[in-house]
Parts: structure tokens; sequence; C-alpha cells
């Protein structure tokens, strides 16, 4: 009996674990360097969660318009949805959705 909760236990969780990854969260984006204050060389796209700023791999700021446009990434802090995962350090994300400016 105590195998089979203890599989049960075991399938839960991993299917849990396994959401995670596929779990769309509303984050906020923007430039790394010029809104988040993180040290790189350039400008790089980065996203704040739970506030703690990460670099993004998997997309980047030129793929969402003019990073320097007065709505752009290295001038306004934006929302966007997002689904990823961390990895050294660095959050590689799979899906992206920029979200319009609340008006």
């Amino acid at each position: 009996m105590k195998a089979l909760l203890s599989t049960l236990l075991l399938f839960v969780c991993l299917a849990v674990a396994a959401q995670d990854k596929t779990k769309i969260q509303v984050v906020e984006v923007s430039c790394g360097q010029c809104q988040f204050g993180m040290k790189a060389n350039g400008c790089s796209l980065a996203v704040r969660l739970n506030g703690k700023s990460y670099f993004v791999d998997g997309t980047s700021l030129d793929e969402h318009g003019d990073a320097h446009a007065e709505d752009g990434f290295c001038n306004a802090v934006r929302q966007a949805e997002v689904i990823g995962e961390f990895k050294d350090g660095r959050f590689v994300v799979t899906y992206f959705k920029l979200l319009p400016l609340k008006k």
C-alpha cells in the first residue's frame, strides 16, 4: 500500500512540475541595462519575476519593435505573457507575447 501511495504521489509531483513549464505568466519586460540596472555589454531583453531580473534567451529586443521608441524596451517597462524556464541563470522563453500598454 505504501508503494502504491508513493508511486501516486510521484506521478502527481511530476504532473505539477510539467505544468509549470507550460503555464503562461505575465511578467515585466524591458531592457535589462536601461530599465532594470543589469550589467552587460549593450542592450538586452530581460524579464523581472518576483522582483529579480533575468536576461532572456529565445527572443530579443529587436523582435518587438524599436527599443528606443517612447514605448520601447529601453524607455519603458512593459508587460508580456511568457512561457519558459530558467537555465544557467537566464530565462529561456518558448512563448512571448508583448501586451499592449495600459492607458
